[in-house]
This record gives C-alpha cells, structure tokens and sequence, in this order.
C-alpha cells in the first residue's frame, strides 16, 4: 500500500515539474509579440526581398541570399531596419501544421539596421510543405513579429 502512495506522489510531482517546466519555456517556445504587422501579401521570398511598412514610419524587410529557398542546404537571411533600433533579432522557422522542432537564430548586427545569419531547413518527407519564418524584433519599448510565408521541398 504504501509502495502505490509513493508512486503516486512521485508521479503527481513529475507532472506538476513537467507543467512548471513548460509554462517557464512557452516564452522561448512561442514567441510572444507586442505587434504584429503583416508584411506585403503579394511578396515572394522565393523571389527577393520581401517588405512589411510600422505605422511609425519604420519598416523590416527578410530577404535570403538564394532564391528559391532552399531545403537542407544552408543559406543566409537578413533582415534590414528601418526606423527601428533594435535590441535583438531573430527570424523563427517554423512549419505550418508540422512540428519541424526550434529553428530560431539569432541574427548578427552589420551595422546600418542590417542584420544576418546563416540557417538551414529541415526537408519535410512528405514533399512539399508550407513554411512561415517570422521576423522578431526586440527594442527596448516592445517586442515586434513579422510572419512571413512560404513553400517548400517539392518547389
């Protein structure tokens, strides 16, 4: 009897741990944005550049340096500021309706609002797959996301 209390109790607190531990890494999980703009719908990153314009004036912009976007092999993405002093930015590569596990670097600052990192993304076995990599800004009054969509695999 007292062997089934203690696996109970040691069960009862790994979930709670599990639940604990979850809600502190939602945060880093899913990104939490102050705003949210919505870049140019008729914009292709397959294509170049693509532009989302702030109320405020400023402006981010994503663009890679291979088009089309490529699956597995590595490439570089940038992000260029305008208007905006940054603290931090990333760009978050995720799958939509596939879990494809954390993609977010960190881009590095070149100065001029241009920032940069080299990535690579996972080739989806299904073929073909919708991707949205969302830019994230930092500045020290709030936290800005930019979704940017896009296909790959069997492009």
């Amino acid at each position: 009897m007292n062997k089934k209390l203690l696996t109970d109790l040691i069960g009862g607190l790994l979930i709670a741990l599990i639940v604990v531990v979850g809600y502190k890494l939602s945060p880093m999980l899913l990104p939490k944005a102050d705003v949210t703009v919505m870049p140019d719908p008729g914009c292709s990153l397959h294509r170049g550049a693509c532009k989302a314009s702030l109320q405020d004036g400023g402006s981010i912009e994503l663009s890679s340096s291979v088009q089309p976007i490529p699956m597995v092999k590595p490439f570089k993405v940038q992000v260029l500021l305008q208007g905006i002093a940054a603290q931090r930015v990333a760009v978050d590569f995720a799958g939509i309706g596939m879990s494809m596990g954390l993609n977010r670097p960190e881009l590095v600052s070149q100065g001029n609002g241009r920032y940069v990192a080299e990535v690579s993304l996972p080739v989806c076995i299904t073929g073909e797959m919708d991707w949205q990599a969302t830019v994230l800004v930092e500045t020290a009054t709030a936290s800005i996301a930019v979704p940017y969509r896009f296909s790959g695999g069997g492009h």
